[in-house]
């Protein structure tokens, strides 16, 4: 019993491991017969698109460092330190453009984003350094305390040292997860739908190689007799009539060898649905609208604005939020965080058509409830000074209380029998 038991073995269960994006249930082999990992996966065109519209977009957005002010608003903290950390260059070597994107598509193939956080002697942050997240390791020491290792290649930046192995501690890495089991570690979501990528490259292949071949399927070459030679029989054929450039040339056949097509053409295997599915599957994995792959079959005029402000709220705003609370957490102190929070604008990304955007100006500058400075700023045009009027907050005169009503008649008449 103890050797059948050796023998067969249950197959272990996944373990859930700290150890970066090396998890043994994720990256490998495929149901599709095609390895895939970060790099294969974004060789496909649906993926490389879906990373690269996330990636860009978060990248654009307005990033300001706020703080909270006595009348209980929010204004811009431009003398903080991080502001220009963010809004700028976070660190010489990038713009903040550059180093967001740069996170972002982490975080999209390996479910992960890290930054080292260099401070100086006040614990104020004065650079950024994004870090590869393949080569950082998340465990906890014997007292359940967590920190980081990461595995440093002359590719770094100077900043981590010369050792090969850097200890860093949760206050020197900003750690952006994505969805994740335990909350710690988020999940590649390239591993998670590698059976789907799997497909759609196999898909790929099976496309090229069929047009290579000169757009013809496969086929038995029969011969009534014994060949004595099959392989040079078979090297020969190939030689003249395999591959695009020998396609549509005229084969002759000797000593009644007959030619019989096995191979199933693309019509028959659906080649071309079967493609257009695996770019919605990707399209679903990542939350983004087939309209923005290209894919315009069902978007028309009516749908595709409400389908670009779902794109903002369910897709990216998530994100956004993920990279707002990691950021609050780690790059401000304890003594300023009830006071000053980083935030982006995505106020841009909602606004409707030029005609929509001005109807409701006008109908918040008639109620009384924005000034002309304030729509101007949401228009990005320059202030109106405050002694022409621009702060004044105006409502419609033929607008007042039902017990007022007739008030100015009635004073007239007052003036008049005075």
């Amino acid at each position: 019993m103890g050797i059948l038991q050796g023998i067969f073995k249950a197959r272990d269960k996944p373990k859930d491991s700290l150890s970066g994006s090396r998890y043994s249930f994720f990256f490998g082999g495929t149901t599709a017969g095609k390895p895939v990992n970060e790099n294969t996966a974004m060789q496909m065109t649906a993926v490389y698109s879906c990373v690269r519209i996330l990636a860009e977009t978060l990248g654009g957005l307005p990033l300001h460092v706020y703080k909270y002010n006595d009348s209980g608003g929010k204004e811009k903290h431009l003398q903080h330190p991080l502001y220009r950390l963010l809004h700028d260059e976070p660190n010489p070597e990038m713009t903040s453009f550059t180093f967001r994107e740069t996170l972002m598509s982490h975080l999209l193939l390996w479910g992960n984003a890290y930054a080292q956080i260099i401070r100086n002697a006040r614990g104020e942050v004065i650079a950024l350094y994004p870090l590869m997240p393949n080569k950082m390791t998340v465990d906890r020491d014997k007292n359940g305390r967590l920190f980081y290792l990461y595995q440093r290649s002359v590719e770094d930046a100077p900043t981590l040292g010369k050792d090969s192995l850097v200890y860093l501690d949760p206050s020197d890495v900003l750690h952006i997860p994505g969805l994740g089991f335990d909350g710690l570690v988020g999940y590649s979501p390239i591993a998670m739908a590698k059976n789907a990528i799997g497909l759609a490259m196999a898909t790929e292949e099976y496309g090229a190689k069929f047009f290579a071949n000169g757009a013809a399927p496969g086929g038995v070459l029969e011969h009534p007799g014994t060949i004595k030679d099959p392989q040079k029989v078979k090297d020969s054929w190939n030689a003249a009539y395999q591959g695009s450039t020998n396609s549509h040339r005229v084969a002759v056949l000797e000593e009644g060898m007959k030619y019989q097509q096995i191979g199933i053409p693309p019509e028959q295997a659906q080649f071309l649905e079967t493609r257009k599915f695996q770019i919605n599957e990707i399209a679903r994995i990542f939350r983004v609208p087939p309209h923005m792959l290209a894919d315009l079959e069902k978007s028309s005029f009516s749908n595709i604005e409400q389908q670009s402000l779902e794109f903002v709220k369910y897709t990216l705003d998530p994100w956004v939020v993920r990279w707002e609370q990691n950021m609050c957490r780690s790059l401000l102190m304890a003594s300023e965080k009830p006071t000053v929070f980083i935030k982006f604008n995505v106020d841009g990304l909602l606004r409707g058509d030029y005609v929509s955007r001005m109807s409701g100006y006008a109908t918040a500058r008639q109620n009384g409830w924005m000034s002309a400075n304030d729509i101007r700023e949401l228009e990005n045009l320059d202030r109106i000074p405050e002694e022409l009027g621009g702060d004044f907050y105006l409502i419609n005169g033929a607008m007042t209380k039902l017990q007022d009503a007739g008030a100015f008649a009635n004073t007239t008449r007052l003036e008049e029998t005075q």
